[in-house]
């Protein structure tokens, strides 16, 4: 599955959510096989070339079974504009998607169309990541889509997780 959402900026001082992300899914996935939890937030390391960037996250989305969008939408420090883009397109795609949305972010006002969007196309939506962890691992214990992907690119400095059984 993917992490998708805004990324701080790697000279900024907001914490990044993706690791919260990957400890709430820890906790909410019992599958006999671990989950791969792909996420574009590099360990400091950046991709050389933006189109690298670019082919890596489309084509890591486009693999994967779901892709949980989270989005604590803060126009100064978390403004998720590539984001927004990002989620109409996989539900446009009918990509296995959930969609949240903290209404205590600093401006929830700027997530009103992306619940329309889901609500419109029957996506899921949490108000918490320990809520939209549990709805994406059961559209993913559910999915009849249950074959293995690729893991991350390490040469691009892209992270993953694996969870499971043996990691608890």
């Amino acid at each position: 599955m993917f992490l998708a959402g805004p990324t701080p900026a790697a000279e900024s001082e907001v914490r990044p959510w993706r690791p919260d992300a990957v400890e709430a899914l820890e906790a909410a996935w019992s599958g006999e096989n671990p989950l791969t939890v792909l996420t574009p937030e590099s360990r400091g390391e950046r991709a050389d070339r933006y189109a690298d960037q670019f082919a890596w996250e489309n084509s890591a989305r486009a693999s994967a079974s779901a892709v949980l969008f989270w989005i604590p939408r803060d126009v100064t420090a978390l403004p998720g504009f590539t984001t927004n883009v990002e989620f109409g397109f996989d539900v446009a795609a009918g990509r296995c998607v959930v969609l949240g949305a903290p209404p205590d972010c600093p401006n929830p006002e700027r997530n009103r169309y992306l619940v329309a969007l889901a609500g419109k196309h029957g996506v899921p939506v949490a108000t918490t990541l320990p809520e939209a962890a549990e709805v994406v691992v059961q559209l993913l214990r559910n999915s009849r889509r249950r074959e293995p992907w690729f893991s991350s690119d390490r040469q691009q400095g892209e992270d993953h997780a694996e969870i499971g059984r043996a990691n608890r």
